[in-house]
């Protein structure tokens, strides 16, 4: 989804620029959502960035853009998310090396699906595991190993959905799955929550998990117990 500017710098396709979050990644962090995704979660909190392309935008304008933050997240940095960012690896790669050409620390969040070398390389990794719609956590496993075999570790978060993904089983595998490579590494478990089904009626795009009650405080809870008793 990345194109050429000119033959010169590369361009990506940027749906939005966040900052102040606290949850993508470690401290305080600027978030670019990229836009396009090889995914279709039904519980997505960013359906927007899914089948629209965004604005078009080379490198120095979104550096320029994010070092006017910089006072807000000098204690964390900034995160490319999306969407998936790892779709637009050429745009992606040198963004990132400008960020940290900046001295300013990187992060991807991903959803785990392309295990590529040079993109896990260029910086710190938070992978969401989307184990809603299946059972099969092999993609994962290319993408864990590929981060093992270079030596970094990986933060693992997970959307938790009452009825759909919180089942013992399904939570046990899961946490077996990040043990076996990130033995040190807990899972975030984030409580799915409804706060974007105006999105989905404003894009005209059914909400699936519109009549699954939000996941407590209780669940997270009990979804932690369970992982630390594998």
């Amino acid at each position: 989804m990345s194109a050429q500017s000119g033959g010169a710098q590369p361009v990506g396709y940027i749906d939005s620029v966040y900052c102040g979050s606290g949850v993508d990644g470690p401290g305080l962090r600027c978030v670019v959502f990229f836009s396009g995704c090889n995914l279709r979660c039904p519980f997505c909190h960013n359906p927007e960035t899914l089948y629209k392309r965004g604005t078009m935008s080379d490198v120095n304008s979104v550096l320029e853009r994010l070092k006017r933050y910089r006072g807000y997240f000098r204690r964390g940095g900034v995160t490319l998310s999306g969407g998936e960012p790892f779709l637009q690896k050429e745009f992606v790669l040198a963004l990132a090396q400008a960020l940290r050409a900046e001295n300013i620390r990187v992060c991807f969040e991903t959803n785990g699906h392309i295990a590529d070398p040079e993109l896990i390389a260029a910086g710190d990794i938070v992978c969401d595991v989307k184990n809603q719609q299946t059972d099969d956590l092999s993609p994962y496993e290319h993408f864990f190993a590929e981060c093992l075999r270079q030596g970094k570790s990986a933060r693992v978060t997970n959307v938790l959905v009452p009825g759909v993904n919180d089942g013992e089983e399904k939570l046990r595998a899961l946490a077996r799955l990040v043990a076996r490579y990130f033995p040190q590494e807990h899972i975030r478990f984030l409580p799915f929550r409804k706060l974007c089904e105006q999105k989905y009626e404003e894009l005209g795009l059914p909400f699936l998990y519109a009549d699954i009650r939000e996941a407590e405080p209780g669940d997270v809870d009990r979804a932690e117990a369970i992982v630390k008793g594998i």
